[in-house]
C-alpha cells in the first residue's frame, strides 16, 4: 500500500514519520513541500502530512496506531 508523505529538508518529525510508515509495511512516496507552490499553500506549516488517496490521514507528530486505524477505517467504507 502506498501513501504520500510530505516533508521537508532537515524536518526530524518528517525523518522519524518516514521510519513509523516503513515499519508498517508502507511504501512511502516522499513529496517535498518547498518544491511544490501547492503543497506549500496547504501543507507548509503542517509537515510530516501523510496522505492516502489525496485524503490527509495524519499530521505533525504522527501516531503509528492512528495510521493503522485511518487506513483500515478506509477499507472498511470501501466495503460498505
Amino acid at each position: 500500500m502506498r501513501v504520500e508523505l510530505v516533508t521537508r529538508e532537515g524536518c526530524h518529525l518528517c525523518d522519524e514519520a518516514e521510519k513509523q510508515l516503513l515499519c508498517l509495511g508502507l511504501e512511502v512516496h516522499a513529496r517535498n513541500v518547498d518544491a511544490d507552490a501547492e503543497l506549500f499553500r496547504l501543507y507548509d506549516f503542517r509537515v510530516p502530512v501523510v496522505l492516502f488517496e489525496g485524503r490527509v490521514i495524519g499530521e505533525g507528530k504522527l501516531d503509528a496506531a492512528a495510521i493503522r486505524a485511518a487506513l483500515v477505517g478506509h477499507f472498511h467504507q470501501d466495503q460498505d
